[in-house]
């Protein structure tokens, strides 16, 4: 670094022994709070952390939902309707009756393979 850089810069001493030099200086130290005050912001603070926590409970639904069931549902609901249209062409190009003997066991081999491979 050059020494131009460095000598535009100037710093500020502070001396904690001298009283401030404008009252605005003065207008902007903190206030001491009346204990009322103290009781309303015990009590919006309260507020602010159930909200908080409302907040998060709903971020974690949201990604429990974006992250879980939505892809689930998706996908077995994709590969039902990519069987149903598959049965479809088959019928159509080929004269054969499908039959489904266990509508039971069909879906819940469907949905454990979907689930196999999240």
């Amino acid at each position: 670094m050059s020494s131009d850089s460095q000598s535009s810069f100037i710093e500020a001493t502070v001396d904690d022994n001298q009283p401030p030099s404008s009252p605005s200086e003065l207008d902007s130290l903190p206030s001491s709070p009346t204990t009322s005050t103290l009781d309303a912001d015990s009590d919006d603070d309260e507020e602010t952390d159930a909200e908080r926590e409302w907040k998060e409970s709903l971020q974690q639904l949201e990604l429990l939902l974006t992250m879980v069931v939505v892809p689930y549902m998706g996908k077995y609901f994709g590969r039902k309707c990519a069987y149903w249209g598959w049965a479809k062409f088959m019928q159509w190009k080929y004269p054969v009756e499908i039959v489904v003997t266990s509508g039971a066991t069909f879906k819940g081999a469907g949905a454990i393979e979907a689930a196999a491979t999240l």
